[in-house]
């Protein structure tokens, strides 16, 4: 039986302690995702920057939260979860601050680096911090709850990203972070506590994670900058090389390593490895999806950044529904169903958008975003529930790691995709332009080059997505009796 945690005089199960904390990190993340890329015309502005230093806004944050997850993942098994995931709500909070202060657009990028070492630090170890403290027969449901987070961060963005900016500077979408930072700081420091023991005797493989940084910041760059210089271009190329020759180098490292950075026995779980690899084409379907409606409203339609993205309420406000559902029916029946329920419902949002044109009615728009976040609601709770419960109790760390970073390297393939679409059908200017949220209304010729350059992206992310959907049915079930009897073993031993 779950002994009751004592906070301030009264006795709550510490599991939702755990849970309202990581709650509190999710709905910073989530707002600053959107709002930040509502601010960039006014920052583009105000700091006198152009528009690639303005795409190194957004890519430096992603760049970072995406390369450390897999060392920090580690990190967190060898040193405790809790004092990592603290660690990074301080380090976001103070990069928060330091890019309110930002004089220009390098410092502001130097910035983001910390803002998105600290992302990183909450990413990676929220969700290890779920796992722990949630039953299987739980997990599910604890995951959909913190994904409405995700969801209500998708609503309130836009929102007050737009009240931010008709009322006060672009400086305030930043400071906005560090009271709600502060507040979520303190509160891990004073109610969360240290689950996970020390890892006596480990040593941390430098070598592994330094080659696999290297290796992923060569592909993440190479994908960003391929839109400007071409992918066939000699940089690109090389980047694209050293990239190769990175990750080879790591996994034949990590075969050899004493103690990896990445444990590869975590493959050996079959549900693991096919939840892990759906998530990844999952995100390399559908990240650009958002970008392709965004410009599509923006340059197409004619509507302005905060109009557009209010347009997208109907995707988090599904998933938001949707979410706790296809997590309670994965804690009873297990992921494998509701999961590719989901991404076939996400397929069929795909083709929905394959039929639109300049004149395509804002309902039907809603109601293709609204489909697509039904089966995000329905695929994300389950499979990461999955996942996770196909990893060691003393792995969280490193498996919430791997899961994070092939799901972010799918998410910024996808970006890259996206931008590659619009520049085989628009000037380069104009595509940067709608990038960063100017105000750009596309010619007749340009207009329909887009619309028909989008259809294309959407079938090849439909098939995609339907290849998650295979590779989701095929993973196996869960072998749930068994993960009940690990997590009441390790109830017991607390």
């Amino acid at each position: 039986m779950e002994t009751p945690y004592s906070l301030f005089g009264r006795k709550i199960a510490y599991k939702w302690i755990v849970l309202s904390v990581t709650t509190i990190g999710a709905l910073m993340a989530a707002i600053d995702s959107t709002i930040v890329i509502l601010g960039l015309p006014d920052m583009m502005v105000k700091l006198h920057a152009d528009l690639v230093s303005m795409i190194w806004v957004i890519m430096a944050y992603i760049l970072v939260s995406t390369v450390f997850l897999l060392t920090f993942g580690r990190v967190a098994d060898m040193l405790g979860r809790v004092r990592m995931y603290n660690l990074g709500f301080v380090v976001f909070t103070i990069g928060s601050a330091l890019c309110g202060f930002s004089g220009n657009a390098t410092q502001l990028i130097i910035f983001r680096l910390i803002q998105g070492s600290g992302a990183a630090m909450m990413v990676v170890n929220s969700v290890a911090l779920i796992t722990e403290v949630f039953p299987p027969n739980e997990r599910g449901k604890a995951l959909g709850l913190n994904a409405i987070t995700f969801s209500i961060g998708g609503v309130a963005g836009p929102i007050l990203g737009g009240l931010i900016l008709t009322l006060a500077d672009w400086r305030w979408i930043f400071f906005i972070n560090v009271p709600v930072g502060i507040f979520g700081a303190l509160w891990g420091y004073r109610a969360l506590r240290e689950m996970s023991s020390r890892r006596k005797g480990e040593k941390f493989d430098g070598i592994g994670a330094v080659s696999f940084s290297l290796g992923l910041t060569a592909l993440l760059i190479a994908l960003t900058l391929g839109i400007e210089y071409s992918f066939t271009s000699t940089p690109i190329v090389v980047l694209f090389i050293l990239f190769l020759i990175g990750v080879a180098f790591f996994l034949w490292w990590e075969r050899r390593a004493s103690n990896p950075v990445l444990d590869l026995s975590l493959f050996n779980n079959r549900v693991y490895n096919f939840s892990v690899l759906s998530a990844m084409i999952q995100s390399l379907a559908l990240f650009a999806v958002n970008f392709l409606i965004v410009f599509y409203l923006q340059g197409v339609r004619g509507y302005d950044p905060l109009k557009a993205a209010l347009l997208l309420i109907p995707l988090p406000v599904a998933t938001s529904i949707i979410a706790p559902l296809g997590g309670n029916i994965a804690d009873r029946i297990g992921a494998r169903v509701p999961a590719t329920i989901g991404l076939l419902i996400q397929g069929a949002a795909l083709i929905w958008f394959m039929q639109l044109t300049p004149n395509t009615s804002l309902f039907n728009i809603g109601a293709g975003l609204a489909l697509m976040g039904i089966g995000g609601g329905l695929f994300y709770p389950p499979n990461t529930s999955a996942a996770m419960n196909g990893a060691p109790k003393n792995r969280l760390g490193i498996a919430s790691g791997t899961l994070a970073t092939l799901r972010q390297a799918g998410m910024v393939t996808s970006f890259a995709l996206a931008l590659a679409v619009a520049a085989t059908s628009l000037p380069r200017d104009v595509m940067m332009s709608l990038f960063v949220g100017t105000n750009v209304t596309l010619g007749s010729a340009p207009m329909q080059a887009f619309v028909i350059g989008m259809h294309s992206a959407f079938l090849v992310s439909t098939v995609l997505v339907f290849v998650a959907a295979g590779i989701s049915f095929v993973r196996g079930k869960e072998d749930r009796s068994k993960l009940a009897e690990e997590h009441a073993a390790a109830v017991m031993g607390d």
